[in-house]
């Protein structure tokens, strides 16, 4: 159970959102809302999705329940909807601990025109709003990173040395045979809990190989246009310059389903609506998610997740 009476949590909460709304409201930002079901799902090996089945008119059918909204969202862009947030519920399997729950809340908005790093600024001072403070803001390249904790560069290290490592802090991680497995092992044990420490820290540069849903860098194609921000080791929003491309989008949701394969896991349905959306035009924008409880975890400085939501997944 939360610290908080039960009427003051409900009440944080229905201010916090209500503030979110305003900050949007106040940059003519139009808010969406767009299903929770899905014929498809993303197909990031690292998420698992919730699915049930439909039985009705029309007969029968898998439906998933959204990890994010981007798919829907970026249809709507692709119609012309000009900026656009949303406030959702997203599910995700396999998630469930301090500062995670199978069911969560997500602020995820889009900016015709921004790159990632405008975006960034426009994220920096929405956190700054909604936590009351100007807290200073940092930028860090991702492969500094790792050269400043482990002495190697991400994308030339070989899979030995990353081994080495994770020994070295006491791992063994028997079975990861890719090398953004190792990467994301040593950034998770070594360099997010340093992250964001009395100041908001944007990541950015992350390998090509870890683009997801984000455009490669014109100026070096081994980086993506992509960045994380961290606040007290934790790690707040995922952003992109959103990819344009449908081939190139249809290629990466292809090898990750090979990757999928590769790991036991199902492989799930491309998006075929969405790479058509992308195909009729996606207006250069960027992109973000927010998790919205682990934020206001730390407005109200709470120590688990459980203790700003009205229900727990353990008590739903």
């Amino acid at each position: 159970m939360t610290s908080l009476p039960v009427r003051a949590l409900l009440e944080a909460r229905a201010g916090f959102l209500e503030e979110i709304r305003r900050f949007f409201r106040s940059r003519g930002v139009l808010e969406v809302e767009t299903p929770v079901l899905s014929h498809a799902s993303g197909t990031d090996p690292a998420l698992e999705p919730f699915h049930t089945r439909y039985k009705g008119p029309g007969g029968e059918r898998r439906l998933y329940l959204q990890t994010s909204p981007e798919f829907h969202m970026k249809r709507l862009l692709a119609a012309g909807s000009g900026d656009i947030f949303q406030l959702c519920h997203a599910f995700r399997q396999e998630e469930r601990g301090a500062r995670h729950n199978p069911e969560f809340t997500l602020l995820e908005w889009y900016r015709l025109g921004f790159d990632h790093h405008r975006l960034m600024a426009e994220t920096a001072e929405l956190v700054q709003h909604l936590l009351g403070g100007m807290l200073p803001v940092e930028k860090r390249l991702y492969a500094d990173l790792f050269v400043e904790r482990f002495g190697w560069h991400p994308l030339e290290v070989d899979l030995e040395t990353l081994a080495g490592a994770a020994v070295e802090l006491g791992v063994a991680a028997g079975g990861l045979e890719r090398r953004d497995q190792w990467l994301d092992l040593l950034m998770a044990l070594r360099i997010e809990p340093e992250l964001g420490r009395g100041c908001l820290t944007f990541v950015y540069g992350y390998p090509a190989s870890q683009a997801a849903l984000a455009r490669l860098c014109d100026d070096d194609s081994r980086l993506a246009c992509r960045f994380e921000l961290y606040l007290e080791g934790l790690e707040l929003a995922n952003g992109f310059y959103e990819l344009t491309d449908a081939a190139e989008q249809r290629a990466r949701f292809e090898a990750d389903n090979r990757q999928r394969r590769e790991l036991g896991k199902a492989p799930l349905p491309l998006d075929e609506r969405l790479l058509a959306a992308l195909e009729t035009g996606l207006p250069k924008c960027a992109g973000v998610a927010l998790g919205v409880d682990r934020l206001l975890m730390l407005k109200l400085g709470a120590e688990r997740l459980d203790e700003v939501l009205s229900f727990p997944f353990d008590e739903a």
